[in-house]
């Protein structure tokens, strides 16, 4: 497994919602904010303003994909001095989603200048947020139809058209290709950050070579007897210059960042298994279901047996 496709893995949960929404002017509509969640928005035809709660209105087109990976609240409208209709609905803001999926996509205005709109968002588990999801900035925005993220523009023309048009399978399709939007999403703006050499963070550690070796090999298999020696030789490095570049770049030393993912995955494994506990022990490289136990409830807070029944 590459990181990447791990974060997402263990980070989102529940089911991904979305909806192909038409707008005609005059419009405005507030998506409260949704701690736990990330959301997004594509302009498929006409152009909108998206309103931040706390930032300047910034001017959409089409093509334009905004992401917002923290569950700020924001607006969309045909301008910023349109009236605006708040969110109609719980705390999670699930069900406005589903309204516009599920009754039709012609929304407000008097026959104004149309705006097509593919809005969504997914569950995130706070619990298992990885550091690198918690980097990212308030808002992402780039356009799928300037040509340089091809993959991108499929994703979204193959999601809009399952959501104007259903058809059998697509129940199955849309959540698939909502993970693959993430994905290309993530890809994109960790792949395009600007390398310099006073750069720290994720971006910067997903694009070193040698600490993104160590990764894939923590990540390809966390039930390795790994030491620091070891990483730095996948890493190609000697010892200590590997330690140094590892816990510059991910906030984390080496040998924490892989306690941390281990009982991660530990985590997803007792949700989502009925595996005996020394077999998930063994999973995470712990041959000793009370060393095990103890690591698990040092990071949780909880016993594996009671996380996994309270999960």
């Amino acid at each position: 497994m590459d990181v990447l496709s791990d974060v997402v893995t263990v980070t989102r949960t529940g089911r991904p919602r979305s909806a192909h929404v038409r707008w005609h002017a005059p419009w405005g509509q507030e998506f409260a904010s949704v701690p736990g969640s990330a959301g997004f928005q594509v302009i498929l035809q006409g152009s909108c303003w998206l309103l931040p709660a706390n930032a300047e209105p910034v001017q959409l087109g089409m093509g334009d994909v905004v992401f917002l990976p923290h569950g700020s609240g924001h607006t969309l409208a045909d301008s910023p001095e349109s009236l605006v209709t708040a969110p109609a609905c719980g705390p999670d803001n699930h069900e406005l989603y589903d309204a516009y999926a599920s009754d039709g996509v012609d929304r407000s205005g008097d026959g104004g200048p149309v705006t097509v709109v593919l809005c969504g968002a997914y569950q995130l588990a706070p619990s298992r947020t990885h550091p690198l999801l918690l980097t990212l900035p308030d808002l992402i925005r780039f356009s799928a139809h300037s040509g340089r993220h091809p993959e991108l523009r499929s994703a979204v023309q193959l999601l809009a058209a399952e959501l104007e048009n259903p058809r059998l399978g697509t129940a199955a399709v849309v959540p698939a290709l909502l993970d693959t939007l993430l994905l290309y999403i993530l890809r994109i703006w960790f792949t395009e950050q600007p390398a310099r050499g006073d750069t720290t963070g994720w971006a910067a550690a997903l694009n070193d070579p040698p600490v993104t070796a160590a990764l894939h090999a923590i990540h390809r298999d966390p039930a390795a007897p790994w030491t620091v020696a070891k990483l730095a030789a996948e890493a190609g490095l000697s010892r200590a210059p590997f330690a140094r570049r590892f816990t510059l770049l991910t906030g984390q030393p080496p040998l924490g960042y892989l306690t941390w993912w281990r009982m991660t995955t530990a985590a997803r494994l007792l949700r989502t298994s009925d595996a005996p506990l020394r077999s998930v022990a063994a999973q995470v490289g712990y041959t000793s279901e009370f060393a095990f136990a103890h690591a698990f409830k040092r990071m949780h807070g909880i016993a594996p047996g009671a996380y996994r029944r309270n999960n």
